[in-house]
């Protein structure tokens, strides 16, 4: 599928889009991004923006960097593990996403939103959802690229702190290494509670 530069010609779009809602531990992340008609236009002419699961981590850093440099205007919001057990995960990511809309220097005409449903707020433009977006529309995939290469970035940071889970390596999502280092160390602040951190039959002691 062929990224297109924009929705619709002429009104000023931002896309949004989150990572890490399936993960374990830490944040779930989303990017508003305003890319601007003519940075939307080569980024797809030159071929080199996708949906971030489909490229390189040497690709994203690269992207991340123009696109931050570029781009009309942008923004990235973190919720944290705490916020997700207490409002859900689905309404998290909705919330991540508005209130980086809202940190947009450059106030959209309209939201362009990965998904399939959204839930809106005053003081938003207009949108509409677009199933498998980041891999349809410019900004959108912008935006998948800046939500995924800052919380990967968070999650390094957090490794730090919590070493041995590999969250450096895994980003907090459920590897075989992630769910045997909770066997043998527990769960930390950073992971979801209201997840389920192992298998139904297994006991969970809550570690450090």
């Amino acid at each position: 599928m062929k990224l297109k530069p924009w929705a619709e010609l002429g009104r000023l779009e931002a896309g949004c889009d989150e990572a890490g809602r399936g993960c374990l531990a830490g944040p779930v992340t989303a990017s508003a991004v305003v890319l601007g008609p003519d940075l939307a236009k080569a980024l797809c002419e030159e071929g080199v923006l996708n949906d971030s699961k489909q490229l390189s981590e040497r690709n994203r850093d690269a992207l991340r960097i123009r696109i931050e440099s570029e781009a009309k205007a942008w923004a990235v919001c973190f919720v944290d593990s705490a916020e997700i057990d207490e409002i859900n995960i689905l309404q998290a990511s909705f919330a991540a996403m508005r209130r980086a809309v809202k940190m947009l220097n450059t106030r959209p005409d309209f939201m362009l939103i990965d998904g399939n449903r959204f839930r809106t707020e005053g003081g938003l433009p207009p949108f509409e959802c677009y199933i498998k977006g980041d891999a349809r529309f410019a900004s959108i995939a912008a935006a998948s690229v800046l939500a995924k290469t800052h919380r990967d970035e968070r999650m390094r940071a957090l490794s730090l702190e919590y070493p041995g889970y590999g969250w450096e390596t895994n980003a907090g999502y459920p590897t075989r290494a992630h769910r045997d280092a909770i066997r043998q160390m527990g769960v930390t602040s950073y992971h979801r509670r209201s997840f389920r951190q192992l298998p139904k039959a297994e006991h969970l002691f809550e570690g450090r």
